[in-house]
């Protein structure tokens, strides 16, 4: 079968069936054209371990990173491990393929008095009544406050927020459905965006939409627009020059563990579906315990 048209149906059953999130199946795409580039006119049952292995030699040649390596390894072994299921090679070659690990870097995070400060600076814009600012005091205070991912934020609709009890109900990867909590700040910031500042976006609507996050246009508000926002404000805070919404979830995560939170509740307030992925911030919270000792400790 060629190649081309077997990555499609693969990438085809990733979306439909499987479910993944559009930057996954994003990836994957990318991964397998660029398979599809190397192996020339070879069909999927011609592909061999050997190949396979020149292929990421190759990306490594190019300087390829590590996470790069690891990603198009992985996505060679879930196309071709659902090929040989689909009964469309009589043997799947990447059984034996690796590639170097991950090189695992620590998040960025800003410090709790940093997003006291920041925060308190958005509340004070906010104050002033204009829509947009109390928009974006609200995306800022539930992104911190319920740790959730940027599409699942832009995502959210009115009716999937409890503010009485301070829930919000999100999608997230693999289409599952969690709710999560958010605290009093969060709640009286998104309190006071439905009252004043989301009905003059809504007047501003071409027809009515359920979305909780609007533009100045009505639109909902996409990931972009997020990123800008938080590019902007919270960059000056964390000595970083690029810097996104998943900072954010980091630094809400660190934060819990740093308060005491137990890791599997953690792991639920986030949707990681692995206790691993999780972990990751038990080594940051370790990290910052152990710069205080050696700023603060005589014998340090």
């Amino acid at each position: 079968m060629e190649f081309a048209a077997a990555a499609q149906a693969f990438t085809d059953h990733l979306e439909q069936v499987r479910r993944l999130s559009p930057a996954t199946v994003r990836a994957y795409r990318s991964d397998l054209h660029d398979l599809a580039l190397t192996i020339g006119e070879l069909g999927v049952e011609d592909m061999s371990l050997e190949t396979l292995r020149d292929w990421l030699w190759r990306a490594t040649q190019r300087g390829d990173a590590r996470s790069t390596l690891a990603r198009r390894a992985a996505a060679a072994r879930s196309f071709f491990a659902w090929a040989h299921e689909h009964e469309l090679i009589p043997h799947d070659p990447s059984l034996r393929l690796v590639a170097p690990k991950r090189g695992r870097t620590l998040p960025t995070i800003a410090s709790q008095d940093a997003m006291t400060t920041l925060l308190d600076v958005q509340r004070t814009a906010a104050s002033t009544g204009e829509p947009g600012q109390l928009r974006d005091h609200a995306i800022l205070e539930l992104l911190y406050g319920a740790g959730i991912r940027v599409s699942e934020l832009c995502g959210l609709d009115v009716d999937d927020l409890d503010l009485d009890r301070g829930t919000a109900r999100v999608l997230g990867k693999g289409s599952k459905e969690r709710v999560v909590p958010f605290g009093a700040p969060a709640r009286d910031a998104i309190g006071a965006y439905l009252t004043r500042g989301r009905p003059v976006h809504v007047a501003r609507a071409a027809r009515p939409t359920p979305a909780l996050f609007l533009g100045t246009r009505g639109a909902r508000v996409g990931p972009r627009a997020v990123y800008s926002l938080v590019a902007e404000v919270l960059a000056p805070y964390v000595g970083a020059d690029t810097v996104g919404p998943h900072a954010l979830r980091h630094t809400a995560a660190t934060h819990l563990l740093d308060g005491g939170a137990d890791l599997r509740a953690v792991q639920e307030i986030l949707g990681h579906a692995s206790l691993g992925t999780t972990q990751i911030y038990t080594h940051v919270s370790a990290e910052r315990l152990t710069a205080t000792y050696r700023l603060a400790h005589p014998r340090a």
